[in-house]
């Protein structure tokens, strides 16, 4: 069964750390407990969203650059 990571915050997400790096995942990718999946930007301030058991990324639920709402799911993990 999959786990959704959620947004802890209302913000602007982003799946890189810089517009020319590559995403911290990828829909596939595996990631451990503590592994960062994303940022979210507050007011030029940026919040790692991080990843918060084992598992592989089955989807992501939002896009890179999107207005998210706190408690708002981000992505699968199964």
């Amino acid at each position: 069964m999959a786990k959704t990571v959620k947004a802890q915050m209302p913000g602007t997400f982003y799946r890189r750390p810089d517009p020319d790096s590559d995403f911290y995942v990828e829909e596939g990718g595996s990631v451990s407990a503590g592994d960062v999946v994303g940022l979210i930007e507050v007011m030029k301030s940026f919040h790692e969203v991080k990843a918060e058991e084992e598992g592989t990324v089955s989807k992501f639920l939002v896009d890179n650059e999107d207005a998210v709402d706190a408690g708002q799911d981000l992505l699968e993990i199964e």
